[in-house]
C-alpha cells in the first residue's frame, strides 16, 4: 500500500468493540528514502524506517457532517499539479460512496516527501498526514491521541453546535495546534457566532481559522491549507515519530500491536545481538569468525586443489596432499573457536518451538541489522556510484570502497553463513566428538527456515564458494521433512546489480528478497515457494525454487578484484541449475548488459555440451512506450545478431565448434522469449505510486512462464544437490567443459549404454538367427542356390532390424525415463553406432552366406557325381535281384553277398570318378596379400617380390628388429633420450604388440580350419582387414613391420588353409562317398530278397543316420548364442551391461585376488587378459550346471518341430497319393524341415525300399525311435563334459562375442593405459571412470628414471608438461593435451578419494611394477600408505556408482 502511495492504517478499529489498535508492526516494512531541502546541495538523502523518522504530523478530522470532502481536499495538497493522485479514499472515488461498514474510527496515514527539488517539491521537509474516518464525536479517543501527538490539528465541519463546542473546549492536555476549517454553506449568523465563541475559548488566532467560501475554488483553498501547513511545518518544535506515539497509545489505553508476548520476546532476543553492533568489522572478527579469512583461505585451497597453478616442481600427488593438510589445519582452526554470544543467541532464537517467534525475531534482527547497514553503506554506495561515473580516475578509490561496501555489510546472511561454517567445521571432526553431536540439528533448522519462505545462501560472494556439505545437509533434512515430496522446478534471476531482479522476483512470486540499498552482498541465494495442490499436478512438482543472484557488476568494475571470473562462475553455476533462467536488462545499462550477456552466454554454451538446455527469458526493464513490442523487433534482432557473434566468440574461446548460434545452446524465440516491462514508478520518486503498467507486464509475464514451467522436466532435491556438487567443482576447474563430472548424468549415460547393449545383442541374435536358417535352407537345396535372392533378402532384413533399433532409441528418447535429457548431446553417436553396427553385421554375414552358397555350388558337383553313380548301382542292385528271385533256389546270406560283392565290383571299375579339382589356396592367400600391400613402394615391394614361398613364412618365432622402427623417431627416442634398458624395453614392448597380433590371426585360421567346410577367399580378405584394423593401434613402426608380420601370419595361414582345402578333398572324394554305402546297399539287398518288412529298420536307419546327427549338429551351432544369452540375461548381466561396469568387475577380482602379475597383464596385454578373464567367467558360471541345461532346451524346442512336422507329413500323406511309400514321406518330412535343420538322406537308400513296406508301421516305428533319440541325446548331453574344449570348438563362440561387447573400442589413455568406457561403436570421445598413476602405464621421470606417480585427472588440470613419442620428446603442457590426443576426454576425479584403488595397487605392488618395466620405484606420499584394500574397494564402488 506504501509504495502504491495509499494511506495506510495508523490506528485500525475493532468492528465489534470500540477498541482501536495502534498499528506499529505492520508499519516497521515500511523503508523511505528522501532528501529534505537542507541536504538538496550536497546531494544527501535520508533512508530510514518510516516508524523510526521523525517529523511534524499534522492530523485532519471532521466534526458532525461536513460538504466538504476531507479526503479529497488531502489527496489535492499532497498531489504535484501534473500528477494527481488518491492517496485517501474519498466519496467521488469509484465505489467510494458505499455505506460504511468497518471505516468508521479509522486513522489512516500518509506520508509527504520531499525530492530535494524546489520547483517540484510541495513541502521541503517530509510531513506525516493524518486523517480520522468518521466524526471525531463518536471516536474520541482517537481524536485524544491524535491531539497528544500531532503537531497541527485541523477540524473540518459545516456548522458547530452548542454542546460540540463545549466538548471541544473543555478538552484538556491538548498539545497540537488546533486549526478549524469552517465550510459554511450559507452564512447563518448562528454558525458565525458560535466559531467565534469556540476560537476565543480555543485561544484561536485568526491564522488558525480557515473558511471554504463558496466563491472560493479548491485549488485557491488547497493552496492556503499548504501554505498553513508549511508554516506549522517551520515553527514545529514537536516532531513524532510512530515508535513514540506507542508511550501515549498505552496512557490512553490504545493496544499496540507489537504488544504480544511473542514478539516482544523475538525483540528482546533480536536486540540482545544486535544492540552490542558497534564497530561492523570489528563485531564480524568477533562475533562471526569462521567465515573471515578461514573460510576464505579455505576456498582459495578448493579451488588450488582444482586448478593446481602453483606447484612449482613438487610432484602433483605430494602436493595435493599438502593442501588437504591445509584444509584440515583450517577446519581445525575453525573448531577452535567457542561458539560467540551472538551466535547462541541466534541458533537459540531460531530453536524456538514458537512458529511465530521464530518469525519475529527473524523479522527483528532483519530490521535491526538493515538500520546499521543503512546508517553506514548509504553514504558509502552513493560515493560509489558517483565515482563510478569517472572509472578510470578513480580506480584504486573505487577498488578501496569496494572492499570497505563489502566489510561494512551485515545482514541475516552473514548469521547464516557462520551456522554453516559451524556446522561444516564440526562435520570435519570424527564422528564420535562432542562438539559434532552440538551441531547436529543445525541442517534441520536451517530446512526449517527455508520451508517458512526465508532465503538461504547457495553460494557465499564473498568468499566465492558454496558450502557444498552444509547446502547438502539442509537440502536433504528438507527432503526428508517433506517425505521426499520435493519435485522442484528452479527459476533462476540473472542481471547486473540494482537493475531491480529482486522487485521482479518479489511482485512475481510474492517473496522478500530483499531490496533496500543498505543490502550489498554477492553471491545466489534460494527460496522455496511451496505449490498448491490445484496446481502440483500441472506444474508437475511440489516446489518451486527461486534463485537471486546479487551482486554481478560490469566488466569494468571486475577489473578491480577477482569479481570478473567469481561472475562467470555464479552465472554458470546458476543456469546450470535452473529450468528457466531470466535475465534482467535495465534499459539505461546496456553496455553493461552486453559483458552480462557475455558471461551468460559462457554459461549456456557450457550447458549445452552438457546436454542442458535451459529456458531463457530476456526482461527489458524501465522501457516506457505502449508499442515497445513492435518498435523493438529491429532491436530483438540487432541483440540476437550480437548473441549470436558472443555465442560464438565464447565458442572459440572453449575450443569448440565456432559456427553455433544463439538458439543452439538455449530454448530461446526472439518473439515470445523478450519482454518489455515498464520502469515501477508512475512519476518522480519518492512521492510516486508504483506504475500499474509495470505489475500488469509483470502478470503477463509470469504467466507466460508458469505455461513455460509447465513444459520443464522437474528434479527432486537430491538430484538438484547432485547438479549443485557436479556444477561446482567443474566450476572451480578452468576448463569447465572437459571438468564436468555429474553422477545424474554418468547414470543416464549408464542407462542408455545398458539399453544401447540389449538393442545390440538383439540386433546380432536376430541376424545369427536369420544367417543360421538361411544357410539350413542354402544347404538343403538340391538346385544351385540364387546369391542374389539370398543377398537381397539379407538386405532387407539389415534394414528393418536398422529401422526398428533406431525407433527403439527415439522411444528411449521420448520417453523422458532416467534423465534421458541429460544425454542428448550422445544421440547422434548412438545413431551412427547403430548404422556401423548394421554395416558391419551386413558385411560379415555376407561373406558367410556367400561362403555358405559357393560351398554349396561346390557340393552339388560332388552330389550330381554321387547321385549318377547311386543311380547306376540301385538300378544294378534291383537287376540283380531279379536275377535271384528267377533261380528258383533259396540262397544263403553268404551266397547273396558273393552275388553282391561281384556285381559292386563290375560296376564301380566302369564308373568315371572325376571329383572336384584341387586348387592352389597358398597362391590365393599370395595374391591377395600383394594386392592389399600394392600400394607400397621401394624396399618393401622388393621383399614381397622375394616371398616366393609364403610357407616358409611365419615357422619360427617372430620378432622386432631395429629395422621396423620408424628411422627418425627410432634415432631420436632410442638412442638419444633412453638408453640401452630403455631400448631393449621398447622393443620388448613392440614384441608384445606384434604377438598380440599374430595369436588374433592364427585363432582365426585355426576357427576357420575346425569347420567341415572348404577354404574360401573371404576368409584371407577377413584375415587382412583384421591385421589392418589391429596395425592402427600400433604407432611408431614402418611398413617393413607391417610386411613382415603379415608374411608372418598369411604364412601360417596358408599352411593351414591349403591343409583344410585337401582335408575337405578327400572327404568329398566320389569314390570313398561311393565305398561308404557299400554295407547299406548290401543289407538292403538281402532285405529286399527275403521280402523283410524294411519300415522298421529304415525308421531306425533315418532317426540315427539321418536325424541324430542333424539335431546335434543344430543343438552345438545355437549353443553359443544361447550361452551368450544366458550370460546376458542371467544373475551376472550386470556385469557385461556396459563397458563401466565391466571394469569395476575385472578391478574388483584384481583386488581380491591381489598379485602383481594379473595387475602387469591387465595394463600390458590388456586384450588377451580380458579374453582369459571372459573365457573363466563363462566356466565359472557354467561350473555346477553345465550346459545341459541350455543343449536340453534347444533338443527339446527341435524335437518338438521334428514330431509335428511328421504329424503333418502324415497328414499329408492321407490325400496326396505321392507320398503315399515311405520314401516320398520322408522327403516330406525334409521338406518340412528345411528351414530348421539339415538332413542329409544320401546314406538312407531310398530307393531300395520295397512298395509293399507298411507307410503306417513305418510312422510308429519312427514316433518309437524319435523318442529313443530324445532320451538318448538327453542322457549324452547330461553327461560331464570338458566344457573348456566344448566352447574352443563351438561354430559360434560366446567368450569372442562378449569380448566384442564389452572390449569396445579398445582405445587406452595416452598417460597411464586406462581402457576407453565410452559405449556405442562410433563415439567421438574416449572417457574412462578411473585413471590411474601413470608409472602402471610404463610412465616414468625422464630425469630419474622413477615410475611417475601422478594421475593423469590431477595433471591435465596443472601447469605441468609431459614429454613422450607423440611430442617428439620436447615438452608439452598437459593442459593442452588435446592437442596431441584430441579424441579423449579426461575428466577430473570427483574425490580426492575417487583414485584410491589404484593409488594402493602402485603402494603395494611398487617395486614389482619398476623391476617389471626396467624402472626405479616410484616416489609414494606418504598418505598413501595409509590407504587400506576396504578403502580401494570403497573408491571403485564409489566411481563406478555400484551400490
Amino acid at each position: 500500500m506504501s509504495m502504491c502511495q495509499f494511506a495506510v492504517p495508523l490506528l485500525l478499529p475493532d468492528c465489534s468493540t470500540s477498541q482501536c489498535t495502534l498499528m506499529l508492526w505492520a508499519m516497521r516494512d515500511i523503508v523511505k528514502k528522501f532528501r529534505p531541502c537542507s541536504l538538496a546541495d550536497s546531494k544527501g538523502f535520508v533512508e530510514d524506517s518510516i516508524v523510526s523518522t521523525a517529523m511534524p504530523m499534522i492530523s485532519f478530522v471532521r466534526l458532525g457532517d461536513c460538504s466538504l470532502s476531507k479526503s479529497q481536499i488531502l489527496n489535492q495538497v499532497l498531489s504535484n499539479p501534473q500528477q494527481y493522485h488518491d492517496f485517501f479514499i474519498h466519496r467521488d472515488m469509484e465505489c467510494g460512496n458505499v455505506p460504511r461498514e468497518i471505516s468508521n474510527g479509522l486513522v489512516e496515514i500518509g506520508w509527504y516527501l520531499p525530492s530535494g527539488k524546489k520547483n517540484l517539491d510541495i513541502f521541503p521537509e517530509p510531513v506525516a498526514v493524518v486523517n480520522l474516518r468518521g466524526d471525531l464525536l463518536s471516536f474520541q479517543k482517537q481524536f485524544s491521541i491524535l491531539c497528544q501527538t500531532s503537531s497541527a490539528v485541523f477540524i473540518f465541519f459545516d456548522s458547530i453546535a452548542e454542546s460540540e463546542c463545549n466538548l471541544l473546549s473543555s478538552a484538556g492536555n491538548i498539545k497540537a495546534q488546533l486549526f478549524l476549517v469552517a465550510n459554511f454553506p450559507n452564512k447563518a449568523e448562528k454558525n458565525i457566532n458560535s466559531l467565534k465563541d469556540l476560537a476565543s475559548k480555543l485561544k484561536l488566532s485568526g491564522s488558525q481559522i480557515l473558511f471554504k467560501k463558496q466563491q472560493t475554488n479548491d485549488a485557491e483553498f488547497v493552496s492556503k491549507l499548504r501554505s498553513t501547513m508549511n508554516d506549522i511545518m517551520e515553527n514545529c518544535q514537536h516532531k513524532m515519530t510512530i515508535e513514540g506515539m506507542s508511550a501515549e497509545a498505552h496512557e490512553l489505553g490504545i493496544p499496540v500491536d507489537e504488544d504480544c508476548t511473542e514478539c516482544q520476546n523475538a525483540k528482546r532476543s533480536a536486540a540482545e545481538i544486535t544492540s552490542r553492533i558497534d564497530d561492523v568489522v570489528r563485531y564480524k572478527e568477533d562475533q562471526l569468525p569462521l567465515q573471515g579469512k578461514l573460510w576464505k583461505e579455505l576456498a582459495k585451497i578448493e579451488k588450488e586443489e582444482c586448478r593446481l597453478q602453483k606447484t612449482g616442481d613438487k610432484p602433483i600427488e605430494e602436493y595435493k596432499a599438502n593442501l588437504q593438510r591445509e584444509k584440515q589445519k583450517l577446519r581445525q582452526q575453525q573448531s577452535s573457536y567457542d561458539m560467540s554470544e551472538a551466535m547462541q543467541c541466534f541458533i537459540t532464537a531460531i530453536s524456538n518451538e514458537s512458529k511465530q517467534e521464530r518469525s519475529y525475531f527473524l523479522k527483528w534482527m532483519r530490521m535491526n541489522l538493515d538500520v546499521t547497514a543503512r546508517k553506514k553503506l548509504s553514504g558509502l554506495r552513493d560515493e560509489y556510484k558517483d565515482k563510478c561515473c569517472k572509472f578510470s580516475e578513480n580506480k584504486e578509490i573505487i577498488a578501496d570502497l569496494d572492499r570497505q561496501i563489502s566489510n561494512s555489510s551485515l545482514g541475516m546472511e552473514h548469521f547464516m553463513r557462520e551456522m554453516g561454517q559451524l556446522y561444516e567445521a564440526a562435520c570435519s571432526l570424527p564422528d564420535n566428538a562432542e562438539s559434532r553431536q552440538q551441531f547436529q540439528h543445525l541442517p534441520s533448522l536451517g530446512a526449517d527456515l527455508l520451508l517458512d519462505g526465508f532465503p538461504l545462501e547457495l553460494v557465499d560472494g564473498d568468499a566465492s564458494n558454496i558450502p557444498v556439505r552444509w547446502v547438502t545437509d539442509v537440502l536433504t533434512e528438507l527432503h526428508r521433512k517433506v517425505q521426499h515430496k520435493s519435485r522442484v522446478l528452479v527459476v533462476t534471476v540473472l542481471g547486473v546489480q540494482s537493475t531491480g531482479k529482486s522487485t521482479l522476483l518479489n511482485t512475481m512470486f510474492g517473496v522478500q528478497f530483499a531490496v533496500s540499498s543498505g543490502r550489498c552482498t554477492r553471491g545466489a541465494f534460494m527460496l522455496l515457494i511451496r505449490v498448491k495442490e490445484d496446481l502440483k499436478e500441472e506444474l508437475n512438482c511440489d516446489f518451486i525454487l527461486v534463485i537471486d543472484t546479487e551482486g554481478l557488476k560490469s566488466p569494468a568494475l571486475a577489473q578491480l578484484e577477482d569479481s570478473y571470473e567469481h561472475d562467470n562462475e555464479l552465472a554458470t553455476l546458476v543456469v546450470g541449475l535452473s529450468d528457466i533462467t531470466i535475465i534482467n536488462i535495465a534499459m539505461e545499462n546496456s553496455t553493461e548488459m552486453k559483458d552480462i550477456l557475455q558471461i551468460v552466454v559462457h554459461a549456456f554454451l557450457r550447458m549445452e555440451k552438457l546436454g542442458k538446455k535451459p529456458n531463457c527469458q530476456f526482461v527489458h526493464q524501465n522501457v516506457g512506450d505502449v508499442s515497445a513490442h513492435d518498435n523493438n523487433a529491429r532491436d530483438r534482432n540487432k541483440l540476437l545478431e550480437q548473441l549470436n557473434e558472443m555465442t560464438q566468440a565464447a565458442a572459440r574461446m572453449e575450443k569448440l565448434d565456432p559456427n553455433i548460434k544463439l538458439t543452439d545452446v538455449m530454448e530461446y524465440d526472439p518473439k515470445h522469449s523478450n519482454w518489455y516491462i515498464p520502469g515501477l514508478w508512475h512519476g518522480i520518486p519518492p512521492m510516486a505510486p508504483v506504475n500499474t503498467g509495470y505489475s500488469e507486464s509483470v502478470y503477463e509475464f509470469k504467466k507466460s512462464l508458469i505455461e513455460v514451467l509447465k513444459s520443464c522436466k522437474y528434479q527432486t532435491l537430491p538430484e538438484f544437490l547432485e547438479w549443485v556438487g557436479s556444477l561446482w567443482k567443474a566450476v572451480k576447474h578452468e576448463n569447465f567443459i572437459f571438468s564436468f563430472r555429474n553422477s545424474l548424468v554418468a547414470e543416464a549415460y549408464s542407462n542408455l549404454c545398458v539399453e544401447y547393449g540389449k538393442w545390440e545383442w538383439d540386433f546380432q541374435k536376430h541376424m545369427y538367427n536369420w544367417l543360421a536358417t538361411a544357410e539350413t535352407r542354402i544347404s538343403n537345396t538340391s538346385n544351385q542356390s540364387s546369391k542374389l535372392e539370398f543377398l537381397s533378402s539379407l538386405k532387407k532384413e539389415v534394414t528393418s532390424q536398422e529401422e526398428t533399433t533406431l525407433e527403439k532409441l527415439t522411444k528411449y528418447y521420448e520417453s523422458k525415463e532416467g534423465h534421458v535429457n541429460l544425454v542428448k548431446s550422445y544421440r547422434a553417436t548412438f545413431e551412427i553406432s547403430i548404422k556401423t553396427l548394421r554395416i558391419e553385421i551386413e558385411n560379415s554375414v555376407t561373406n558367410k552366406l556367400t561362403a555358405a552358397i559357393d560351398f554349396q555350388n561346390g557340393m552339388k558337383k560332388v552330389h550330381d557325381v554321387n547321385g549318377k553313380h547311386k543311380a547306376i548301382l540301385e538300378e544294378k542292385v534291383l537287376k540283380l535281384l531279379g536275377e535271384c528271385r528267377e533261380r528258383r533256389e533259396d540262397l544263403s546270406e553268404e551266397q547273396l553277398e558273393n552275388e553282391f560283392e561281384k556285381m559292386w565290383e563290375e560296376t564301380v571299375k566302369k564308373l568315371d570318378f572325376k571329383g572336384l579339382e584341387k586348387r592352389d589356396i597358398v597362391l590365393d592367400v599370395y595374391n591377395q596379400l600383394r594386392k592389399q600391400l600394392d600400394r607400397h613402394v621401394g624396399a618393401v615391394k622388393m621383399v614381397l617380390n622375394q616371398a616366393s614361398d609364403l610357407t616358409e613364412y611365419g615357422v619360427n618365432m617372430f620378432n622386432v628388429t631395429d629395422k621396423h622402427f620408424d628411422r627418425a623417431w627410432f634415432k631420436m627416442n632410442i638412442t638419444d633420450v633412453i638408453g640401452i634398458t630403455e631400448n631393449k624395453f621398447k622393443k620388448e614392448e613392440a614384441n608384445v604388440m606384434a604377438q598380440c597380433v599374430i595369436t588374433q590371426g592364427n585363432q582365426f585360421v585355426s576357427d576357420r580350419k575346425h569347420t567341415t567346410s572348404d577354404y574360401h577367399e573371404t576368409y584371407t580378405r577377413e584375415l587382412l582387414e583384421m591385421i589392418d584394423g589391429k596395425l592402427k593401434e600400433i604407432k611408431k613402426l614402418n611398413a617393413q613391420f607391417e610386411v613382415d608380420l603379415k608374411l608372418h601370419i598369411c604364412g601360417f595361414a596358408a599352411r593351414e588353409f591349403q591343409q583344410m582345402h585337401e582335408d575337405y578333398m578327400e572327404n568329398n572324394d566320389p569314390w570313398m562317398q561311393l565305398e561308404k554305402f557299400r554295407p547299406q546297399y548290401c543289407s538292403d539287398f538281402i532285405d529286399l530278397y527275403h521280402e523283410k518288412d524294411q519300415s522298421l529298420k529304415k525308421a531306425e536307419e533315418f532317426t540315427e543316420h539321418c536325424l541324430k546327427p542333424a539335431v546335434r549338429e543344430y543343438v552345438n551351432k545355437a549353443l553359443g548364442l544361447d550361452i551368450v544369452d544366458a550370460l546376458l540375461t542371467g544373475a551376472d548381466s550386470v556385469k557385461y551391461s556396459t563397458r563401466s561396469y565391466f571394469q569395476h568387475s575385472i578391478l574388483k577380482q584384481l583386488l581380491k585376488d591381489n598379485t602383481c602379475k594379473n595387475y602387469v597383464s591387465y595394463i600390458r596385454n590388456y586384450s588377451d587378459f580380458v579374453k582369459k578373464w571372459i573365457f573363466d567367467c563363462i566356466l565359472e558360471f557354467f561350473k555346477f550346471n553345465g550346459l545341459s541345461g541350455l543343449e536340453l532346451k534347444r533338443l527339446e524346442a527341435i524335437t518338438e518341430k521334428i514330431q509335428a512336422a511328421v504329424k503333418r507329413a502324415e497328414n499329408e500323406g492321407t490325400s496326396t497319393r505321392d507320398i503315399k511309400t515311405i520314401s516320398g514321406f520322408v522327403e516330406n518330412v525334409c521338406s518340412i524341415l528345411s528351414s530348421d535343420i539339415v538332413i542329409s538322406t544320401d546314406d538312407l537308400g531310398l530307393k531300395l525300399i520295397q512298395d509293399k513296406a507298411s507307410m503306417k508301421e513305418f510312422i510308429g516305428h519312427l514316433q518309437y525311435y524319435l523318442e529313443q533319440m530324445k532320451t538318448s541325446l538327453s542322457d549324452e548331453f547330461s553327461q560331464w563334459c570338458d566344457i573348456q574344449k566344448k566352447l574352443i570348438n563351438l561354430p559360434f563362440k560366446p567368450q569372442d562375442e562378449l569380448f566384442r561387447k564389452v572390449f569396445g573400442c579398445g582405445k587406452q589413455c595416452p598417460f597411464c593405459m586406462v581402457p576407453c568406457e565410452a559405449g556405442g561403436k562410433n563415439h567421438k570421445k574416449h572417457h574412462a571412470s578411473v585413471h590411474r598413476p601413470q608409472g602402471l602405464g610404463t610412465y616414468r621421470y625422464v630425469t630419474n628414471k622413477k615410475l611417475a606417480e601422478d594421475v593423469c585427472t590431477s595433471d591435465v588440470f596443472s601447469e605441468n608438461t609431459f614429454e613422450n613419442s607423440a611430442t617428439e620428446w620436447k615438452p608439452h603442457p598437459y593442459k593442452d593435451y588435446r592437442r596431441f590426443y584430441p579424441d579423449w576426454n579426461i575428466a577430473p576425479d570427483p574425490s580426492i578419494e575417487a583414485s584410491d584403488y589404484w593409488k594402493y595397487v602402485l603402494t603395494t605392488f611398487n617395486k614389482e611394477f619398476a623391476k617389471e618395466y626396467h624402472a626405479k620405484p616410484a616416489n609414494i606420499p606418504e598418505q598413501w600408505k595409509s590407504i587400506t584394500k576396504e578403502q580401494a574397494l570403497k573408491s571403485i564402488n564409489e566411481v563406478f556408482n555400484v551400490k
